[in-house]
């Protein structure tokens, strides 16, 4: 386990993963800002780049886990991506449909922020968002993340528009010095 939160444990994906990734990836509603659903090929090499950034990166999206159920509930976590010239450190997140508007991807997303911060010792953390996906930009602003500015992903072959949010390090100790 690399994280827990009061409903939910984050740890690492393996290859006994691979039927749940299937069943975020592979559903055309929860992958609607991809613009299509993922081939069995495109998950495994999904499941591939994740177990490769844990080596690589010591981080990278883990398994979300419901505690009271055991159930794998959706995928939170620390990727690199690039913005501009900028390598950025990213909280990302894709949960299964049937798990949507609980309050998970936000729990789970704010405890990625912190372990940011407070164990790798970020001095900012992101999120970069399909212009579009007004729920996941919802997410962001409820981790006291802040539009940056944008970008212009093509991606299967098309142009997809994206807003970057961040919060700073700074902004981040002086959020958490006030809520005590």
């Amino acid at each position: 386990m690399i994280l827990q939160t009061q409903r939910l444990m984050l740890r690492e994906m393996n290859a006994d993963d691979r039927k749940d990734l299937c069943l975020i990836l592979q559903d055309p509603q929860v992958m609607y800002a991809y613009e299509h659903p993922f081939s069995d090929r495109e998950v495994d090499e999904w499941l591939e780049k994740q177990l490769f950034r844990y080596q690589q990166d010591g981080f990278g999206l883990w398994a979300v886990i419901e505690k009271e159920t055991g159930i794998f509930v959706g995928q939170c976590g620390l990727t690199w991506q690039k913005w501009g010239e900028r390598q950025v450190l990213e909280v990302g997140y894709l949960f299964q449909k049937a798990y949507w508007h609980r309050g998970y991807a936000t729990e789970a997303a704010q405890a990625c922020k912190q372990y940011a911060f407070e164990v790798l010792g970020a001095q900012e953390v992101f999120s970069i968002i399909r212009d579009q996906n007004f729920a996941s930009q919802r997410v962001a602003v409820r981790n006291q993340m802040t539009q940056r500015g944008s970008l212009v992903k093509h991606y299967y072959g098309m142009d997809m528009p994206h807003l970057v949010f961040s919060v700073t390090a700074e902004e981040y100790y002086k959020e958490k010095a006030l809520s005590r």
